[in-house]
Formats: C-alpha cells, sequence, structure tokens
C-alpha cells in the first residue's frame, strides 16, 4: 500500500483533529471575511518579518525587539477583546461607536505628532508644528489610551468585526516604536536617569500599559497583579521594612528604565523574538501539515490497548505535543480535548481524567529538545550552551513521565480498567510506515547536537515539516504554508505579552537589588541547613509562578531565587534547573493551577479537587529538583557509571512513591506497608549509595510482604471454594 494511502487509513480510524486545531481563546473574535483577510494579512507579514530577520538580513537587536513588541501588541489587540463577553451584531448603543472613533482619532493623532516629532530635525518647516507636539504629546498619549481601554471595556462589540477600540490601541502600541526607535542612541544612554525627557517617560509607561492590558487578555489577571505589586515597590521602598527597603524611584526614571534591555527589552524579549517564535512557527507547520496528529495516532496505536490506554496516550501525546508548545494549560486544552473523554470511557473518574492530562502536559514543558521555550530561556540567562541543558534534562523528564506512567497504570490496576478495543484504535503496521513524519523532530536534535544555531536547526526542522507532508495526503502548498504562518502568530501573540510582562518585573528587581538581598537572606539560611535554604526556594519559586505561564513563572523566579542558590554554593546549572522545575509545576499546584483548571473545564470536574489530584500525579516532581543538588549525576553531571545508577534507582524509587501514593503493589496496601514503600522510594532517589541500598532493603520487603499475603490470600479463596464445593 503506498504511504500516503496508508497514512490516510489510518489517520481514519481515530479523529484527532481536535488535536492540530488551537481553538479560539473566550476572547478571541472570530471574524467576518474582510477583517479577517486584513488579520490575516497582519499576521503573516508578523511572522514573516521574523523569519526573514533571523534567517536572511539581521535587524539591529533593539529595533528588532521593539517591533517584535509593537506588531504582537497590534495582532493582540485585533484578535482579542476585552473580555469573554460580546455584543450581538448590531447591538452597538450610538455612544459606543462614537466613543470607539474618538479613540480611533485620539491615537491616530498621537502617531502623527510622533512623526511630526521625529521629523523635525530633518524639516526645518515643522519647528513651531513640533514644538506644539512635544508640549501635548504626553498628555494626548494619556487621553487615547483611557478613551481607548474605557471604550472597550464599556462596549465589547460583535465578535465577528473589529472594535475601533482596540485598533486604536494597536496604534498606539505603533506610536510608541515609533518614537522610540529614530532617538534610540540617546535612549538606551539616558534612559533610567535624571536627563530623560518627560515625553520619553510618558511614551514608555504608555508601552508599559499596553503589555499589562494584552497580558490581562491573554493570561488573566494573576501576572498583572504581580507586576503591579513589583511597580509598586519600585515606588514604595523607602517606607518598606528589612530587606525590602530600598531608595525608591520617580516614575520617570523607572518607566524609561523598564523600557531598555534591563527590562521590557531584555532576556525574556530575547528569547520570545527569537526561539519562541522560530518554535511556536515549527509547531504551527507541525499542526497544519498533520505531522502533529501522527503523533497522537501513533501513541493510542502503542499504548492504546493496554490497561487504561487512553491515560497511557495522554502522558506519550502531551509530552510529545508539550515540549513544543509554550505553555501547560495551551497543551492541555490541544491534546486533552481528545484524551479525556477517552480516560473517562475506559473508567477513569472526571477527576482522574482532568489530573492525568494536566500533569502529562506539564510534564512537556520540561522535555527536552525544546522545553516549552525554557531552555532556550536558561541559555540566555546563564550563558550555558543551550545543547548541555537539553542534554542535562534528559534523565528528570524520564523519571517525571515514568512516574505519571506509574500513577496511571497503577490506578488502573487498582480499579480492574482495560483499554480500547482494537477497532478503535489506528493499526500499527500503517503508523510504522509513516515513522518519516517523524522526521522534522529527529533533523531538530540532530542538528542541534550537530552543532548548528538553534536558528539554523528550528529553520530547518520546520522546513522539513512542509516537505514531510508532501509525502501525506496533506500536503502543504502555498496557501497551507500561508495559513500556518497566520496561526503561529495567533500562538505567539500570548507569549510575547507574558514575555514582556515578565521583563518588567525582572526590570523592577534589577533596578532595586532585592535579588541580591534575597540571595543574603537564603545564605543566612544556609548557614544553619542547606535543605532548609533549598526548601524555602522551592516554596517562594512556587509562590511567584502561580497562575503564571511557565516562561514568565521561571524568567521571574530565576531573577529572584537563583541568584541566592549560586550564592550558597549550588553550581548555575543545577539552580536554575531548581528554580526552572519548580516554576514548571506551579501550573499543577493548587490553589491557583492554570494547567488543572484547563483540564477540569474539559473533564467536568470542580477545578480545586482536580488540582489536588494533579499534585499526586505529579508528585514526583517535587522531589526530583532536590536530586540535583544532592545527586548532580541526574543531570549528567558525573562518570556514566554513576548516571546510570542514578536512572535505574531513581527509576525503581518513583515506581515505590507510586505505589505508596496509590496505594497498589501486587494489591492493596495498608498504611503501614504504604508508609515502607513511601520511605523506600525515596531513599533510593535520593541518590547516595548508602540509600539505594536502605532503599532496596525496604523493597524486597514489602515486595515480599505483599507477595506472601498475596499468596495468603489466593489460599484462603481456595480454602473457600473448596469449602463451598464440599457442602
Amino acid at each position: 500500500m503506498p504511504a500516503r494511502e496508508a497514512g490516510q487509513e489510518s489517520l481514519d480510524v481515530l479523529d484527532t483533529a481536535v488535536v492540530d486545531e488551537v481553538r479560539p481563546a473566550g476572547n478571541e473574535r472570530i471574524l467576518g471575511r474582510t477583517p479577517a483577510a486584513i488579520v490575516f494579512v497582519v499576521c503573516v507579514a508578523y511572522i514573516a518579518f521574523h523569519l526573514y530577520a533571523l534567517n536572511i538580513q539581521p535587524v539591529e537587536t533593539w529595533v528588532y525587539r521593539i517591533l517584535h513588541i509593537a506588531a504582537g501588541l497590534l495582532v493582540g489587540f485585533l484578535l482579542l477583546g476585552s473580555s469573554h463577553h460580546f455584543a450581538a451584531v448590531g447591538d452597538a448603543p450610538p455612544w459606543a461607536r462614537g466613543l470607539g472613533i474618538v479613540a480611533l482619532v485620539l491615537s491616530l493623532g498621537v502617531l502623527l505628532m510622533v512623526a511630526v516629532v521625529r521629523l523635525q530635525p530633518h524639516y526645518a518647516a515643522l519647528d513651531g508644528t513640533a514644538m506644539l507636539a512635544r508640549h501635548y504629546l504626553g498628555g494626548m498619549a494619556l487621553l487615547a489610551l483611557l478613551v481607548s481601554l474605557s471604550t472597550s471595556y464599556c462596549y465589547r462589540g460583535p465578535r465577528a468585526s473589529l472594535n475601533h477600540a482596540d485598533v486604536s490601541l494597536g496604534i498606539l502600541a505603533l506610536a510608541v516604536a515609533a518614537y522610540i526607535i529614530p532617538g534610540l542612541s540617546s535612549w538606551r544612554m539616558v534612559a533610567g536617569t535624571p536627563l530623560i525627557g518627560g515625553i520619553d517617560a510618558w511614551m514608555a509607561a504608555l508601552g508599559i500599559g499596553l503589555i499589562l492590558e494584552l497580558t490581562r487578555r491573554v493570561a488573566g489577571m494573576a501576572l498583572v497583579v504581580i507586576t503591579g505589586v513589583f511597580i509598586a515597590y519600585a515606588f514604595a521602598g523607602p517606607w518598606l521594612p528589612g530587606i525590602l527597603e530600598h531608595n525608591g524611584y520617580g516614575a520617570k526614571k523607572l518607566f524609561t528604565y523598564l523600557y531598555t534591555d534591563n527590562g521590557v527589552l531584555g532576556p525574556t524579549i530575547a528569547v520570545s523574538s527569537t526561539y519562541i517564535v522560530l518554535f511556536i512557527t515549527f509547531a504551527a507547520f507541525l499542526q497544519k501539515s498533520r505531522v502533529g496528529e501522527y503523533f497522537v495516532n501513533f501513541a493510542f496505536s502503542v499504548a492504546g490497548r493496554s490497561r487504561g490506554g487512553p491515560a497511557k496516550v495522554a502522558v506519550f501525546a502531551s509530552g510529545l505535543m508539550g515540549m513544543i508548545n509554550g505553555t501547560s494549560a495551551g497543551n492541555v486544552v490541544s491534546t486533552g480535548s481528545l484524551t479525556i473523554p477517552l480516560m473517562r470511557r475506559v473508567g477513569y473518574s472526571p477527576r482522574s481524567a482532568g489530573s492525568i492530562e494536566a500533569a502529562a502536559s506539564t510534564g512537556g514543558q520540561i522535555a527536552p529538545p525544546i522545553m516549552g521555550a525554557g531552555a532556550f530561556i536558561m541559555a540566555e540567562v546563564t550563558g550555558i550552551p543551550y545543547t548541555e541543558i537539553a542534554f542535562a534534562a534528559i534523565i528528570p523528564a524520564a523519571l517525571y513521565f515514568l512516574s505519571i506512567y506509574f500513577m496511571v497504570d497503577l490506578e488502573a490496576r487498582r480499579k480492574g480498567m482495560h483499554g480500547l478495543s482494537r477497532d478503535e484504535l489506528p493499526r500499527l503496521a500503517p503508523m510504522l510506515r509513516q515513522a518519516y513524519l517523524f522526521l522534522p523532530v529527529v533533523i531538530l536534535i540532530t542538528t542541534l547536537f550537530m552543532g548548528y544555531s538553534v536558528i539554523r536547526a528550528g529553520t530547518l526542522a520546520m522546513v522539513s515539516a512542509a516537505v514531510v507532508s508532501w509525502l501525506t495526503p496533506y500536503r502543504m502548498g502555498p496557501r497551507a504554508i500561508l495559513a500556518a504562518l497566520a496561526l503561529s502568530a495567533r500562538m505567539v501573540v500570548p507569549l510575547v505579552a507574558v514575555c514582556a510582562c515578565a521583563g518588567i518585573v525582572v526590570g523592577v528587581i534589577s533596578m532595586t537589588g532585592v535579588g541580591a538581598r534575597f540571595a543574603s537572606l537564603l545564605l543566612q539560611i544556609a548557614d544553619s541547613s542547606q535543605f532548609l535554604a533549598l526548601l524555602f526556594a522551592m516554596l517562594i519559586s512556587i509562590l511567584l509562578g502561580m497562575g503564571m505561564p511557565t516562561t514568565a513563572a521561571y524568567a521571574v523566579s530565576a531573577s529572584v531565587i537563583a541568584p541566592g542558590l549560586q550564592e550558597i554554593g549550588i553550581s548555575p546549572l543545577v539552580a536554575h534547573f531548581f528554580v526552572f522545575y519548580y516554576a514548571v509545576i506551579s501550573a499543577i499546584t493548587p490553589p491557583v493551577a492554570l494547567a488543572s483548571y484547563a483540564a477540569a473545564a474539559i473533564s467536568g470536574s470542580d477545578p480545586l479537587k482536580t488540582s489536588m489530584t494533579s499534585f499526586k500525579f505529579g508528585l514526583a516532581a517535587f522531589v526530583v529538583p532536590f536530586l540535583f543538588f544532592y545527586s548532580p549525576a541526574i543531570l549528567m553531571q558525573g562518570s556514566w557509571l554513576e548516571v546510570s545508577r542514578v536512572l535505574v534507582t531513581g527509576a525503581l524509587g518513583i515506581y515505590l512513591l507510586a505505589a505508596a501514593v496509590q496505594g497498589w503493589l501486587l494489591g492493596a496496601l495498608n498504611t503501614p506497608v504504604r508508609i515502607v514503600a513511601l520511605v523506600a522510594g525515596l531513599s533510593m532517589m535520593a541518590g547516595g549509595w548508602q540509600t539505594d541500598l536502605g532503599g532496596v532493603f525496604l523493597a524486597v520487603v514489602v515486595i515480599v510482604w505483599q507477595y506472601q499475603r498475596r499468596r495468603g490470600d489466593a489460599n484462603a479463596e481456595m480454602k473457600s471454594c473448596s469449602q463451598r464445593l464440599a457442602d
């Protein structure tokens, strides 16, 4: 059978198209024909600009990042309404349309005034006009922002059309870029100093306000509130106690400082404008070529018939899709739409089904090679080569997914579940004949470890996804390629906003020096106990990450926690991995667990209970980061003998930990035996020879006990049957 026909047959068995569709967010517009065409062109141009600058003609770094933010804000405001509630068509009150037009006129006025101010040095005739423009520009910008926001909040407009107020917000974003870029040389020198001008401060504040508003639309209030607290902290320093005290800063110095490479234009946007854009575009190409669908079908063909098959499929598929997805919650929505209903069908409760998907999708963020863009931010911040980071992540990621696999398998055993029938699943033979569809991922990994730059490797993988599609029924022609570019813009915009907002927090931390003071606090704690210092760092990392997407959570935590861990003698790689893991698993940590809440919405379970169960399924992830410190071999730091020993004992420890949590090992475990199994698992995960031997001894005790108990139960059952037959 030809490969393309085999591919069609296997893909038709299980309808997984939902995996490849990026479903519109609740506040995302579903535009009519003309506005959709306009936004489509803007989205394609946005991604095409990045690909051109990254691969063909580089753009000056600051200019590139400023345009990345400005155009991202424009796309975001065109795509997303101010809330999840849209007005009915033809339901616009007269005042709403009028205010929308006023907002549009004001924003165009701001853009015109910026043009006059920046063109004046080249045209003497504009001297008088430019003087007036400088005088009124700040006030006009503030008025345009307030009118646009208030109009957008009060009247959302129909979902199928663009809102004038939101268009005006996008124009204001372009005005900020148009103001800063022509005067970039002076901006670099005076931003954040007393020499900065009043208009500069107004425009920087306008840019920060727009970033906060788009962040609210894409990620909710959690990150906005945290950012607001940090901004308030920058002003309130002189009145704060202890390590929080600092001199305080005025608005002019603060806002302009934040709009430099110390803040908004710093490492988070550096990664967002390069690696994130590139790999999100790669993910979009995988989706449009239906290669991503193949990943899920392959997982179903391999694991679908086993005990609790859909849950094991969720572990594999969510890991594959999650490593190229920017957020845990986004991965839950894409893969969970398929796996959660199937898990419920084979016997998992709604809460367990949602929890398994949330835990597995969160694990995708720690799975190399892409790690949800976290690896690239870590490389940018630490200077450690990306390949070293990706290599170090292999064993921890394997242990994490192994723990979830053991958890779901033991729950399936305990509840006597079965898998899906053969007729409901793709056949393995046709799937194996399509193994070439893994080629884009293979090319990505191979080129990275051959020493190619990340940009070149990502571009080659993206092109290969389009080429491979020609061996399937879903060939990518020009129209599909343009659709993939537009899709990637939709996927990139939330991460642009989140990274820019995280940059604000990082800028405040840098400006106030609170990170250094926190490091000294960790040093004081470490004097009494390094374990307590790590525990304290864990709690702060989880707290800072709650309600935030992975990228922002790690960026903020790395600024506050990682320097302190390095001060107490922990290597940069271990310190950043420690922080990164806890920032990631904040997505399944109650009470604010974004991935668990997204899964609960699909499964129909209680969000808080789902997050508690997700915490249980992902329990190993809360233990593994401590092994980075106590047994660096888990990060490939050591001889192959040490690494192999840690891998084997870690896997056995994970299994015992799962058995203790699920209460099942060769049968039900009573409470004392569960405690012994838990101690055995933790001992084997500790990484030392003595603890490994102790863990093995306790594991043997548990297994022998359970075996004898099972044998006794079987003998008792046989005697009972014999007695009944005799009677």
